[in-house]
């Protein structure tokens, strides 16, 4: 896979999404150099141990969750109907996070396609305590820097999108800001081909993600996680990613090992999210 791959063969709404993406890194590189992001890291707070948070919860046998703060997506549209201008406020939904037990937050700052912005990750950040992730489609390790000067604890990197090249660059560079990654894919192949990139790579730098929703179809299916556990030779560092609803969900997963979740649009369907995922983790 070339350092510039075609990403022809994506799924259409994310193929969308990342050569838009590529427009908006180009335009961010104009008003805001490279090296004057690599100042303002220096400037930001230090970073909370975002693996460090969810394997300590996990350790301890029940399910750690990365509750997710989004606003909208390119499948569902608007979540709520509250949520559109000012009736969308992260802090809040992240303090009510906090309070039911997350070990971890993830945001989105995608503004096109998901809604969100890049100032919600500090916004969470003065009212929670928990490491916050970066949850935005990753192409240039410009958005590295990006995402520690505005405050973010770790990234997300989808294998979808990367070649191998960039997923082992970002990486490194993560490590060097001592920032986590939660290294995401859909299909079996590009599993492997994650796995492999990450060995002799120290725990406690990544976290390795399963989404179980059908990119094609947009349809979610918790047998994804259960059928790919198998190639994961830690399973304390796998995360299992959408369509997880029920406390039943979290004891089919960890039946199988996983202890860490990702959980997001069905809290953010719900008039109090907070609520919802204390309800999830009761």
């Amino acid at each position: 896979m070339p350092d510039h791959a075609s990403h022809s063969d994506l799924p259409a709404t994310l193929r969308e999404i990342v050569e838009h993406k590529r427009v908006e890194v180009e335009h961010a590189k104009s008003i805001a150099p490279e090296a004057e992001l690599i100042a303002r890291c220096r400037e930001v707070d230090p970073t909370r141990d975002f693996v460090g948070s969810l394997l300590a919860r996990a350790s301890t046998g029940s399910t750690a969750v990365i509750a997710e703060v989004k606003r909208r997506s390119p499948s569902a549209g608007l979540i709520r109907s509250e949520y559109d201008g000012l009736g969308f406020d992260p802090s809040v939904i992240a303090q009510g996070y906090s309070k039911a037990g997350a070990s971890a937050i993830s945001c989105l700052t995608d503004k096109k396609f998901f809604g969100g912005d890049p100032s919600f990750v500090q916004r969470i950040r003065e009212k929670v305590d928990l490491p916050v992730l970066r949850k935005d489609f990753m192409i240039d390790p410009y958005q590295v820097y990006e995402s520690r000067a505005m405050g973010a604890d770790a990234i997300l990197l989808i294998a979808e999108c990367l070649t191998d090249g960039q997923i082992t660059e970002m990486l490194a560079l993560a490590g060097e800001l001592d920032m986590g990654v939660l290294l995401e894919s859909h299909d079996p192949g590009n599993l492997d081909r994650m796995l492999g990139l990450v060995e002799g790579i120290a725990h406690g730098r990544y976290l390795i993600g399963i989404n179980n929703r059908d990119l094609r179809t947009m349809t979610t299916d918790l047998a994804h996680t259960t059928d790919l556990v198998d190639r994961v030779p830690d399973r304390s560092l796998l995360v299992s990613e959408s369509g997880i609803r029920t406390p039943g969900d979290l004891a089919m997963l960890r039946a199988h090992g996983v202890r860490i979740v990702l959980v997001g649009e069905h809290l953010m369907r719900q008039s109090e999210p907070g609520v919802a995922l204390g309800e999830l983790l009761a």
